[in-house]
C-alpha cells in the first residue's frame, strides 16, 4: 500500500510552523506591509488567489486588494489569469535568486542527490538573526513516505540540529548549550525529539567566508539509524558544498 508523503509544513530538524505572512500591523509603513503580505500568499499559493481571497487573509477590503496586487503586477512580481486570480511572476523569481548570490539554486543539485541516497529529507538552512531560516527543502523521489516542512520556515536558533550546527559556525557566545562547542570541535550534531517528537536531526555546518550567513544541511528522520549512517554522506555533502560556495 502507496502512504502519501508527510508533509508537515514545519522547519528545520523535525518541523515546526513556518512564517510566511507578515503581520499586517507590523511597526514601519502599513501600506508596505500589506503589500508584502499579499506578494507572500500569492506567493506560496500553488493555484492562484483572487482579490477577495486575498482581502480577506490581509484583513482589508476589496479595494485595498485590488491596490495592491495591481501594484505587485505593475512590477512584475504577480500576474493576473484569465480566471482572474494573481499568480507569481517573472520577476518574484529573480529577486529570489539574488538571495545570497543564488545560493539556494547552487545547492539544488547536491541536496537532491544525498535525499535521493539517503531516502531521507534533506535541507539547507542560514541563520537570520535569532533565527534559522530553510532556504532549500529536498524530498527523497524514491520512497513513498517521508517528512518535510516548507521553505522558508522559521525556528529560534537555540532548538534542533540545524540550530547548533548554525551556532556552531559563530563565534563563542556566553551562555551556550555544550552541544554548541562539541558541534565546533567535531563538526556535526544529532539530536531528538528537540522540535517534533520521536524525531531525530543531523546537521553540518557548510563553511563559508564572512560576510556569507551561517549555513548547514540537516536531516531529518523518525529512524535513528538512517541519520547514523547517513552522517558521513552529509558530511561529504557539506564539504562540497564548501566548495562550491567559495
Amino acid at each position: 500500500m502507496t502512504r502519501p508523503s508527510v508533509d508537515r509544513g514545519r522547519p528545520p530538524e523535525e518541523g515546526g510552523p513556518g512564517t510566511t505572512v507578515a503581520a499586517a500591523n507590523a511597526p514601519g509603513s502599513q501600506t508596505l506591509a500589506r503589500g508584502l503580505s499579499a506578494l507572500q500568499l500569492v506567493a506560496s499559493s500553488p493555484t492562484g488567489l483572487s482579490v477577495a481571497q486575498v482581502a480577506d487573509d490581509i484583513g482589508v477590503h476589496r479595494t485595498i486588494a485590488y491596490r495592491l496586487l495591481t501594484t505587485l503586477a505593475q512590477f512584475r512580481f504577480i500576474a493576473k489569469g484569465e480566471d482572474g486570480r494573481y499568480r507569481s511572476a517573472a520577476a518574484l523569481a529573480v529577486l529570489g535568486a539574488s538571495f545570497d548570490n543564488n545560493v539556494r539554486q547552487l545547492c539544488v543539485p547536491t541536496l537532491r542527490g544525498l535525499a535521493d541516497e539517503l531516502g531521507t529529507t534533506v535541507s539547507l538552512l542560514v541563520a537570520e538573526g535569532d533565527q534559522q531560516v530553510a532556504v532549500a527543502v529536498m524530498v527523497p523521489t524514491n520512497v513513498f513516505y517521508q517528512l518535510s516542512f516548507h521553505e522558508g520556515s522559521r525556528y529560534p536558533l537555540e532548538r534542533g540540529a540545524a540550530g547548533i550546527a548554525l551556532l556552531a559556525s559563530m563565534p563563542p557566545r556566553p551562555g551556550e548549550r555544550d552541544l554548541v562547542p562539541q558541534t565546533r570541535q567535531q563538526g556535526w550534531v544529532i539530536t531528538h525529539g528537540e522540535i517534533e517528537p520521536n524525531t531525530y536531526g543531523l546537521a553540518v555546518p557548510v563553511r563559508r567566508r564572512p560576510p556569507s550567513p551561517p549555513t548547514c544541511i540537516n536531516l531529518i528522520s523518525h529512524r535513528e539509524d538512517v541519520v547514523v549512517h547517513g552522517r558521513d554522506s552529509v558530511i561529504k555533502a557539506a564539504n562540497d558544498l564548501s566548495a562550491i560556495l567559495s
